[in-house]
């Protein structure tokens, strides 16, 4: 039905095969990022979720623990407080300031490449700006894609946007320090998760205790080696 709807709709065939030549352009330059970060034995990672779902807390906190030298791109409209947070906890960070854009695209990403400490870190992460639509269409490069979801926003989230969800290699449910503040079901959210994604694995995060993080720290460590080994490294 779709198909038909733009056979017999001019303008709206036009439409489709601009966004089609935007994001083919959009993931062109992506995969010479990817290539880039290859080249220099880095394993990249592209971090999504609503705004204020916790990306910057559980940086702050992979800073102390992470077996492994990163730096960090940040996104958001206005601001380099994300960024400046991730510097006082001595890692490198660029800000990208994308003024209405509500995500990053390989474009934009680019401009940070240009300043990349490559020679100096094992992992990449890309905080994508705070958004649970748009960033899912835009490839930035990356190797894997975490996607957060806090309890504060609802079990419901995860059905309600599947794109993002189906695009995760690790879908992470922050802030269970609020758990009994909210009504937000796990079981049924790991089952919505499952259901979209069932290769990526569910893990609850609460960044104050630290509960979780070690979870994540395996899985990032985890890919870390995949990608090696896909690099004969």
């Amino acid at each position: 039905m779709v198909n038909e709807d733009i056979k017999n709709n001019p303008q709206l065939s036009h439409k489709v095969t601009v966004i089609e030549k935007v994001l083919a352009k959009n993931n062109k330059m992506a995969d010479k990022i990817r290539a880039e970060f290859d080249k220099h034995k880095i394993t990249c990672f592209n971090m999504m979720s609503s705004p204020g779902s916790g990306k910057t807390t559980t940086l702050e906190n992979l800073a102390d623990k992470l077996p492994y030298k990163f730096a960090v791109i940040e996104g958001d409209l206005e601001t380099s407080r994300d960024a400046e947070r991730i510097r006082n906890k001595g890692i490198w960070s660029f800000q990208l300031q994308t003024g209405r854009a509500c995500h990053l695209d390989a474009g934009m990403v680019k401009h940070a490449i240009a300043h990349f400490p490559f020679n100096d870190v094992e992992i990449a992460f890309i905080e994508n700006v705070g958004n649970l639509v748009c960033p899912a269409s835009y490839d930035v490069g990356a190797h894997y894609n975490m996607v957060f979801v806090s309890v504060p926003e609802g079990d419901d989230k995860i059905e309600k946007y599947p794109v993002m969800f189906r695009k995760a290699d690790i879908i992470i449910i922050t802030k269970a320090d609020m758990l009994e503040f909210f009504d937000f079901d796990i079981t049924k959210a790991k089952e919505a998760a499952y259901k979209l994604n069932p290769k990526a694995p569910v893990v609850l995060l609460n960044n104050k205790t630290g509960e979780g993080l070690d979870e994540i720290i395996e899985w990032i460590s985890k890919k870390r080696k995949e990608h090696l080994e896909k690099l004969g490294a």
